[in-house]
């Protein structure tokens, strides 16, 4: 086993579990650094994503906000599909604009310009789906996108969670499925890839009984907050 996949999975692994994104946002980028390649980054995270969101669905699914997930079926998963069937041999780095985007909307209450700007962008839902789809796509760094607008709407946290979820578990079966019809090379065992997905689980059920039930509504706003701004600079940086 490879142990630096298997601190990416455990440490990505934990964020998901309280955020409902975090394996493909975070997960991604060490990867790469690491020396994998696209394709087999792809191959290895997304089971794990689909995993952790099954369970975040299964335990609150009758709080999903539907009507915002038919508009993600409808405007961001086609471009997905697209763009990644596109970009399977090149990348594209978003990473700097997504970041700058991402501290705009943490720092969105400590600034009235700062939130009017943020209103009018989240007003034109279509167009904004639309460009998630397109930068998870190209770049799987559109979980940062979908945590950002989510967040805007300020559900309470078992719904802000869940409909996060849905909504990734979403993008990464439409990626998986492109990725098998692209039927792309994969260096990767079935048994090495299913006991890395094993291991992520047991991080959400420790993650979601020792700190996700902890938190109430006012902490877990203010603490997917610091994630989205932390995310940012990190993206910035990166």
């Amino acid at each position: 086993m490879s142990i630096d996949i298997l601190l990416a999975v455990i440490t990505t692994s934990a964020i998901q579990s309280i955020f409902g994104v975090g394996v493909l946002l975070f997960g991604t980028p060490i990867l790469l650094l690491l020396g994998y390649d696209f394709v087999n980054t792809l191959r290895i995270l997304l089971p794990i994503s689909i995993a952790i969101n099954s369970l975040q669905i299964l335990k609150h699914y009758p709080l999903i906000d539907g009507s915002f997930y038919k508009k993600v079926l409808i405007y961001s998963i086609p471009l997905v599909v697209i763009f990644l069937f596109m970009i399977t041999s090149v990348r594209i780095n978003m990473g700097i604009l997504v970041g700058i985007f991402l501290v705009l909307v943490a720092l969105k209450n400590y600034s009235k310009k700062i939130e009017q700007a943020l209103e009018v962008v989240v007003k034109k839902e279509k167009l904004f789906l639309s460009v998630m789809g397109i930068v998870h796509g190209l770049t799987n760094l559109g979980g940062s996108l979908l945590t950002a607008i989510v967040h805007s709407k300020q559900y309470e946290k078992d719904q802000t969670r869940v409909t996060v979820a849905i909504c990734y578990a979403t993008f990464a079966v439409f990626q998986l499925i492109t990725l098998m019809f692209l039927g792309k090379h994969y260096t990767f065992s079935f048994a090495e890839n299913a006991l890395f997905m094993q291991i992520g689980v047991l991080v959400f059920l420790l993650t979601e009984e020792m700190v996700y039930t902890q938190i109430d509504n006012k902490k877990y706003h203010k603490i997917f907050a610091a994630f989205l701004l932390i995310s940012g600079i990190l993206l910035i940086l990166k």
